[in-house]
């Protein structure tokens, strides 16, 4: 019975997170493109360039493997070359996703803790040639699996075997995540605390406080992309640390399932964060999906006929 339960919690789980997570991750990118969020050039390009990866995410995991192949069990996709080819393309998917944010929060942490490299490094070019530098690394090093996938062996859905069994996912951006949020959070209070003494003596105060200020829509955005990949990655990192590290042979199944349905919900998680922490990216949502209605009520009331009163004479 409970197994039974399990089964139909996660066939409701995808097919929700299929719906949400594509329209969600399509709506961050076409508004992101706008620029019209207020955000600086360099992190738009970074919130983008994830948006994209976690929209392949779902598309390629979750909609192709845990879906259509469900439904569709004699699909082509079975077919060796395909099956192949979509591994690669679902672990370089999940790479670039979990390895854009560890740029993005590199990137911040710049601009937070480092002033003097901020100048140099959080620039649209910087950026640009970061996502495109990680994005070619991960394909480029995922290509091996088709050379190693087993002709004799039962195709399995391509979702479950998308985690690289190293270390370079997860387990060093997770701690890398955690590092530099820490080494975040210990400049602030030794800033918060300058500020503090500063304003004590009774100069300058005014304009350490608009440069606080300025920083604190960059810290929210941070600390909640960041601390939702931390916590919705739990259980991958756990599995992960008990399986490769500790040896263990016997791993749980519903632990891994249960990891990879938190992981896959990391990858439209971030559209929520958005709305959360930014008011423009809230009046950009709300105009973008009031729009189609606004049109379609203005064409129905210029069909109308206008029936005016006629003139008496």
């Amino acid at each position: 019975m409970g197994d039974l339960v399990f089964l139909w919690v996660q066939d409701v789980f995808y097919h929700s997170l299929a719906v949400v997570g594509v329209t969600a991750n399509v709506i961050t990118i076409v508004i992101l493109c706008r620029g019209s969020c207020g955000l600086a050039g360099c992190t738009v390009r970074y919130l983008v360039s994830m948006a994209g990866a976690d929209l392949l995410v779902i598309i390629f995991c979750v909609v192709l493997n845990q879906l259509v192949l469900f439904y569709f069990p004699y699909s082509v996709l079975l077919h060796y070359s395909v099956c192949a080819l979509s591994s690669i393309v679902n672990a370089a998917a999940v790479d670039s996703s979990v390895w854009l944010t560890v740029a993005f929060t590199f990137d911040r942490f710049v601009a937070i803790c480092c002033p003097r490299m901020k100048l140099r490094y959080c620039t649209e070019k910087t950026a640009t040639r970061v996502v495109t530098t990680l994005c070619a690394v991960n394909y480029l090093r995922n290509i091996p699996r088709y050379f190693t996938y087993e002709l004799a062996r039962s195709p399995v859905p391509l979702g479950r075997v998308h985690v690289d069994g190293t270390v370079l996912t997860p387990l060093i951006p997770y701690v890398g995540i955690l590092l530099l949020n820490a080494l975040t959070v210990r400049h602030i209070l030794v800033t918060s605390r300058a500020r503090k003494s500063f304003r004590g003596t009774g100069g300058g105060g005014q304009q350490v406080d608009t440069e606080m200020e300025n920083r604190k829509r960059s810290m929210v955005l941070l600390f909640t992309i960041s601390g939702s990949f931390v916590i919705l990655w739990i259980p991958r990192v756990v599995d992960f640390v008990y399986q490769e590290i500790l040896l263990e042979m016997t791993p749980n199944l519903k632990v891994s399932q249960v990891g990879a349905m938190l992981m896959y919900l990391n990858s439209c998680s971030n559209t929520c964060i958005y709305a959360l922490t930014q008011a423009k990216f809230r009046e950009q949502v709300y105009e973008l999906v009031t729009f189609p209605v606004c049109r379609l009520l203005k064409f129905l009331s210029d069909s109308v006929p206008k029936r005016g009163l006629r003139p008496r004479h």
